[in-house]
């Protein structure tokens, strides 16, 4: 298991800095995510965790894997896959959105409605319907542009090339 930076994001996806979260508990009480205990997390349980907090009108930024999920004030809510700038909105305004997303533990298929671009500090959506584009203003930007280098630099472009899938719908790899 590679060493924890004080810096790094916690392996136990709250999403903190290390030094912030699970570094400041005491030895015993910590339970550091192991390769069988990480691959129990499932891309829908932190879809259920994004929601919740954006039914709370709670800011939140999520990694896992290849996907990046987050919430803002105003209880907006998204999940964006890296590796084909795909994205979906989980929830608007509070409100929860109907979102297919079937998960086995070879394969994750979502429902995809829009792209995703970080331009001049901004992230800007674009529908698969309609093509409208939609810049959101609330997205924490610097996270994702910092997720999406971190991602890049630690798996080779053949790797996430492989993660993605080609079929009627989107596939990812768990």
């Amino acid at each position: 298991m590679k060493k924890i930076g004080r810096n790094d994001k916690c392996p136990c996806l709250s999403g903190k800095k290390y030094k912030n979260c699970c570094a400041l508990r005491p030895q015993a009480m910590m339970q550091p995510m192991t390769g069988a205990n990480l691959a129990k997390v499932k891309l829908q349980d932190a879809v259920d965790f994004i929601r919740t907090a954006a039914r709370q009108k709670q800011q939140v930024f999520r990694e896992l894997g290849v996907f990046l999920l987050f919430s803002t004030c105003s209880g907006d809510a998204w999940l964006l896959e890296v590796t084909d700038a795909d994205c979906v909105q989980l929830a608007r305004g509070g409100e929860l959105l109907d979102v297919s997303i079937d998960e086995s533990p070879e394969t994750i298929v979502v429902d995809w409605s829009h792209t995703f671009t970080e331009k001049d500090r901004q992230l800007e959506v674009v529908s698969y319907e309609g093509r409208m584009k939609t810049v959101l203003t609330e997205a924490p930007t610097g996270e994702i542009r910092s997720a999406i280098r971190r991602l890049r630099k630690k798996h080779s472009q053949e790797f996430l090339n492989q993660v993605h899938l080609d079929g009627k719908n989107t596939e990812e790899s768990s």
